[in-house]
């Protein structure tokens, strides 16, 4: 064989080589792009779905509120690139237009909005307590439902696994400081005099449960999962139940809930325990009993035989 035909059989060979590994690349390539590209963008005005999404690593692109969200949610927090919609009940019609959604995953209270969407597809996941009592699985078959819609089930499923783990931690590092505390009423002020108590059928209940400890109720709760009491109401709990308030709690109802000749008698701090803790979503999802669990593990509880 000529030298000149060597030197042709060896070029055809190296382009076959060249061509081969550029087709391979941009075979990846295009299979990175696709995947990206197949990831659903998702709106959510419900902080529920929003918040476990977000923890579950696929945030939607836009939810309502954003300028609230850590006074009333607080974790997780939500990514600097997502579009906040305005009112959650009465998201921006032309906001949303320009928006490039694929799906919407709502619930029942936000329905009347979904004309606003126009042709994209909508899906309710709702959090809530199916009976009189709260239960795991309440909140972990939503989160699978979620996970489904954005064509993920794995990434639901580790979240749960994760979630379990999260919170077992924090039952440990809660059990190391405060092993005494055993009971816990669970309150949040609308003034210095009047507050919701949050029941059985609250996501308090399978967060605490998770825990080991138990949630002490004065009554049967609405469908949001709380009865409404009054100060004095309180005073029908026993020594032993750990008194959590559940921000925000305004300086001003504070400062009149400390000149309260009621609470000085409570004895809340002092004869009785006592704890604040951060904002929890309580109208969430798989998040809310995660960021419930680590809020009570870092908790300060004041006052009472617990300490």
């Amino acid at each position: 064989m000529t030298t000149l035909k060597w030197f042709a059989l060896a070029w055809c060979l190296v382009l076959t080589a060249c061509n081969s590994q550029t087709s391979t690349q941009t075979t990846a390539t295009s299979k990175a792009e696709n995947s990206h590209s197949d990831r659903m963008n998702i709106v959510s005005p419900d902080w529920g779905n929003a918040a476990t999404l977000t923890a579950m690593g696929h945030a939607p692109i836009a939810t309502g509120d954003v300028r609230v969200w850590d006074r009333w949610v607080g974790s997780p927090e939500l990514p600097t690139s997502i579009t906040d919609l305005g009112i959650r009940y009465q998201p921006n019609a032309e906001l949303i237009a320009q928006l490039p959604v694929d799906m919407v995953i709502d619930n029942y209270f936000y329905e009347h909005a979904r004309n606003l969407y126009g042709d994209v597809p909508a899906e309710s996941v709702m959090f809530a307590a199916k009976g009189e009592t709260a239960t795991w699985a309440d909140y972990t078959e939503p989160t699978r439902e979620l996970g489904v819609l954005i064509d993920n089930p794995k990434m639901a499923e580790d979240y749960i696994v994760q979630s379990q783990k999260d919170i077992q931690l924090a039952s440990q590092q809660f059990q190391q400081r405060y092993p005494k505390a055993k009971k816990f009423a669970v309150v949040q002020f609308a003034d210095a005099n009047n507050m919701r108590m949050y029941v059985a059928n609250s996501l308090f209940q399978p967060a605490l449960e998770q825990m080991g400890r138990a949630l002490v109720v004065l009554g049967k709760g609405n469908q949001w999962g709380f009865v409404p009491i009054r100060m004095g109401d309180l005073a029908q709990l026993d020594d032993e139940t750990c008194l959590l308030i559940i921000d925000p709690l305004s300086p001003i109802t504070r400062a009149e809930i400390d000149d309260s000749l009621i609470w000085q008698r409570l004895g809340y701090g002092n004869t009785r325990c006592v704890g604040e803790l951060p904002p929890v979503w309580i109208y969430g999802g798989m998040s809310s009993l995660v960021s419930l669990a680590d809020n009570l593990s870092e908790v300060s509880l004041k006052g009472g035989e617990v300490l």
